[in-house]
């Protein structure tokens, strides 16, 4: 599938570097980012490690969302989403998208996304639907806090986002489950 950028209509952003020991740029996710939760073999919901670096002058927190726009929903799915992430954080650990959210850096909160909890959700495609993409994205901000509540949507983060990013990084991979 390669329809439905994300990016498309959003006002462009200066490009910095993602980078990941979980996953790589173009690859398939691993297993344990597939979503047991939603009864994927061998899938734990495990939130990939996140390394980050070349931020935009100016930046003073980041967002970090993982979006899905090949879900057969007509908006996508949103797997994960934290905001308020401090401007001297420039890593998230494998794992840290757990219930808990306690490795987070001092400030940064998960929003619930489309599963409605307020964590990493893995990849779940629905079986025999074919190769998904998932949009991994740090946005760098010229804000402190982006100002939402913990209980917002990511569709609702993003639109808070889009007058206050200053740039992008964004690794792509993919997730299929077999029929």
């Amino acid at each position: 599938m390669s329809g439905n950028d994300p990016f498309a209509r959003l006002p462009e952003a200066a490009a910095f570097t993602v980078t990941s020991t979980t996953v790589t740029d173009g690859d398939a996710w691993p297993e344990a980012q597939y979503s047991g939760a939603f009864g994927v073999p061998a899938g734990k919901d495990i939130s990939p490690q996140l390394s980050w670096s070349g931020a935009p002058e100016g930046t003073k927190s980041y967002v970090v969302t993982v979006f899905d726009p090949d879900a057969p929903t007509g908006s996508g799915f949103w797997h994960w989403a934290v905001a308020d992430i401090p401007a001297s954080a420039t890593e998230l650990p494998e794992g840290v998208g757990d219930d808990t959210g306690s490795g987070l850096p001092d400030g940064a909160f998960q929003l619930p996304g489309d599963a409605r909890a307020a964590r990493f959700i893995g990849a779940a495609p629905p079986a025999g639907h074919g190769e998904h993409r998932y949009f991994i994205v740090v946005h760098a901000l010229d804000v402190e806090s982006i100002g939402v509540p913990a209980e917002a949507t990511p569709a609702f983060l993003g639109f808070n986002m889009a007058g206050h990013t200053l740039g992008r990084a964004v690794l792509r991979v993919t997730g299929e489950v077999p029929a």
